[in-house]
């Protein structure tokens, strides 16, 4: 290293800037205004010199980050001053770390990388190589700085913040056992850090070396062993300290894909605080901490028992438990508060805490335990159980029950992934419900777990045929359905991203429970139609399948976006299972007017009623119309030329209009009433030009001052709409987007003679 690592203690000054998300300098006067240009702003001002401040850069904010939360973790050494970047030569080529950290057990270094918007990183397989190849290097330069004894574990480590981390880049960085975090996960470091302080450092020495002997920590205590619901467990007492450094707490917070094992909620700082003063207090804790140890790390040496204590043998056995930790061997599964309110505690030393551990359950088990430890508490609610499924039945028998375990981490994957259109929108158990966050973890369950994407065929309980995003394994399959359903949905976000963004907010209807689970049974349909009831899919790689499925994607998204924001709000309208179905089957028409071998059952019929539907709505409408016409033109003609016939008929209505309307009047004898209730759409038309000056400002539309024909042309489109439902036997139907702008007529006419504009109309609810 061409810089030694210095002590934490020496850095307690510059600490403090290097935690702040802004830096500060200070100039002379006749520089704060190219300073200011740069982007600095003003803290104040001498008669020589200028205080600035601003924002860190991205890459030194997260860098910064970084350093603070490992000074706060306690790590005894760490790169100078700020973290800045010192070099160590490997092979003759210098590399830049940006971090370096140590204490007794390990020795950290660290690159960062960020980058200002979220996305792949072309360069970044390389750089992981380069960081690999100082590894010898790095090791026989913290042998210089510390010696040899206590050994410590060389760590290689990359932080990246906006980067898209793909498998091969993942799988790289495992075969170069080179550790990888994003910003989430620092996210969660920094959040542990602030609640447990310095024994937060276990937790992350625990990720960064699971498995990992802990030195000088084997220990022997005297325990009682008795069987459990199958498993052997040990009760005991130990010393909060002692448990500190080999216990680790899997928090649901961190939402690492890969990690079924969490189940645990984050720390509540406040709920720690009462019980540090209770521990000051002189408080004690009758119930035990609960927690799980590998079997391998465990030795049992049973000692001589009375006869009298000898006769159960399942009251206990009496002996010597000794124990060989490792980082992350002793899970916590009960009493993470109780345990961690020592931390820093000045009496985490000679305190004792009784202790029920478990050898060897397995994750599913850890996770049915603790719900039954907790769920009858306030504290825990009923959808934590929901989002528990995963971890209770992972590794469930029946293959149907493991599916669903699959969809349900799926769904929680989907909401922790930044790449995913449903990234933090799902409602999880401890996430507050907004107008983004409003999608319910059981809505997209229940969509996605229903047959026909996982499982074809199921008799009884049992898989008789899997469905297209099975893969073989619960981690394949996982990972299979993850992807297509992200690509799906970006492709819905894409069509419409402004309806996708509102979410359940004002113009929003898409992104919301009932438009999630109208998308994913749109691919469920679509499916159907691509495997053809023999399974063909199921066979496809994942880049395969979704090229098939793209196409119908894009014609679904793009069906989003080309709707009106009516017809949006009749989509968010639309409620319960016949919305459901009546959603589906629009966008299962969109599809198939572009793909029209696109034929889900039940499709055609429903085609063919809403075309009835659509008829019958776009009468009623030019019904209304041709009465608030009439209304509005006959009054309007006896007011301008008064109110008897030979006054408004013969002044207002033109002579050839007056010829066809009397003839139709002395067929028809009069049976429906006056003159006037024998005008047509285009009668109206004709004396509404014949009395332009009169009848402009109430039935022109469209642009103002247009002339006759452009103003009145509304009429002609009317009418020729009328003739369609009008001859329902010539099987000629209007679309929706017809029948749309009929609506828009009638809404413009409503308002034009209550003598206000369209706007102000809506917003009175008129």
């Amino acid at each position: 290293m061409t810089t030694t690592l210095v002590p934490a203690e020496l850095v307690r000054g510059p600490a403090r800037s290097i935690s702040q998300s802004f830096e500060t300098k200070t100039v002379p006067v006749a520089a704060a205004d190219d300073a200011v240009a740069e982007g600095w702003e003003v803290l104040k001002q001498s008669s020589r010199t200028v205080r600035l401040r601003r924002t860190k850069p991205a890459d030194v904010a997260f860098r910064h980050r970084l350093w603070t939360a490992l000074y706060r973790m306690g790590f005894t050494h760490l790169s100078p001053e700020d973290g800045s970047a010192f070099h160590i030569d490997a092979n003759a080529d210098p590399f830049t770390y940006q971090v370096i950290a140590a204490d007794d057990e390990v020795v950290l270094g660290a690159v960062t990388r960020s980058s200002e918007r979220y996305g792949k990183r072309s360069q970044f397989l390389a750089e992981l190589e380069s960081l690999a190849a100082t590894r010898h290097a790095f090791s026989r330069a913290a042998q210089e700085q510390f010696g040899k004894e206590p050994k410590r574990q060389v760590v290689l480590c990359a932080f990246t913040e906006k980067i898209a981390l793909g498998e091969e880049e993942r799988a790289r960085a495992r075969t170069l056992n080179i550790q990888l975090f994003d910003e989430r996960d620092l996210g969660y470091y920094e959040t542990l850090v602030s609640h447990l302080g310095q024994a937060a450092r276990y937790q992350f020495l625990a990720d960064l070396l699971p498995g990992k002997d802990v030195p000088g920590l084997s220990i022997r205590v005297p325990a009682v062993r008795t069987n459990m619901g199958g498993a052997n467990c040990y009760t005991f007492t130990i010393s909060p300290e002692y448990l500190l450094k080999i216990a680790y707490v899997s928090h649901r917070s961190k939402g690492k894909a890969s990690d079924v094992t969490t189940y645990q909620r984050m720390l509540v700082k406040s709920r720690m605080v009462k019980i540090r003063q209770y521990i000051t207090n002189d408080g004690i804790f009758p119930t035990n901490i609960v927690v799980n140890l590998e079997s391998k790390r465990l030795r049992f040496e049973r000692v001589r028992q009375e006869a009298s204590l000898a006769v159960d043998l399942d009251a206990g056995t009496l002996g010597w438990l000794d124990i060989k930790p490792a980082y992350k061997s002793a899970w916590v599964i009960d009493g993470q508060h109780r345990l961690f309110a020592y931390s820093g505690h000045p009496r985490a030393a000679d305190s004792k805490l009784c202790v029920t551990a478990f050898e060897g359950l397995l994750p599913s088990k850890q996770a049915e335990l603790f719900i039954d430890i907790n769920a009858k508490q306030k504290s825990v609610k009923q959808s934590l159980l929901q989002e528990l499924y995963a971890e209770l039945h992972w590794d469930a028998d029946n293959p149907v029950v493991r599916v669903r375990a699959i969809v349900s981490k799926a769904v929680q994957d989907l909401d922790a992934d930044p790449e995913s259109p449903l990234y933090q929108r799902i409602q999880t158990a401890d996430a507050v419900k907004d107008s983004l966050r409003c999608i319910s973890l059981t809505s997209v369950y229940s969509a996605i777990e229903k047959p026909g994407l996982h499982i074809a065929k199921e008799r009884q309980g049992h898989v008789v045929e899997y469905g297209p995003l099975w893969a073989g394994d619960n981690t394949t399959t996982l990972r299979r359905t993850t992807l297509i359903l992200k690509r799906w949905f970006d492709a819905v976000r894409s069509g419409a991203p402004d309806w996708w963004d509102a979410g359940s907010g004002e113009g929003g209807g898409l992104a919301m429970n009932d438009g999630v689970s109208t998308c994913v049974s749109v691919l469920r349909s679509v499916i159907a139609h691509l495997d053809g009831g023999n399974s063909k899919l199921l066979h496809l790689e994942t880049e395969t399948l979704w090229i098939k499925l793209e196409p119908f994607a894009t014609a679904l998204g793009d069906y989003f976006g080309s709707l009106t924001p009516d017809q949006r709000k009749r989509f968010r309208d639309l409620r319960g299972n016949f919305g459901m179905a009546k959603r589906t089957k629009q966008c299962q028409q969109a599809i198939k007017e572009k793909f029209p071998t696109f034929d889900p059952p039940g499709l055609d019929e429903f085609i063919k009623l809403e075309k009835e539907q659509t008829n019958k709505r776009a009468y009623d409408v030019i019904q209304r119309i041709e009465v608030k016409l009439q209304g509005a033109i006959i009054e309007e003609l006896k007011r301008e030329f008064g109110p008897n016939e030979n006054q408004w008929w013969m002044l207002g209505v033109p002579e050839g209009v007056r010829k066809t309307v009397r003839d139709k009047y002395e067929g028809d004898k009069g049976s429906r009433g006056g003159t006037e209730y024998y005008f047509d759409l285009l009668d109206y038309k004709t004396i509404i030009v014949g009395n332009w000056e009169l009848f402009q400002p109430t039935f022109e539309y469209g642009k103002k001052n247009s002339g006759k024909k452009k103003g009145t042309d509304w009429l002609t489109v009317l009418n020729e709409k009328r003739r369609v439902v009008m001859h329902p036997s010539a099987a000629v139907t209007l679309t929706l987007e017809e029948l749309a702008e009929l609506e828009d007529y009638d809404r413009w006419l409503t308002a034009k003679l209550a003598g206000t504009s369209l706007e102000e109309s809506e917003e009175s609810g008129q």
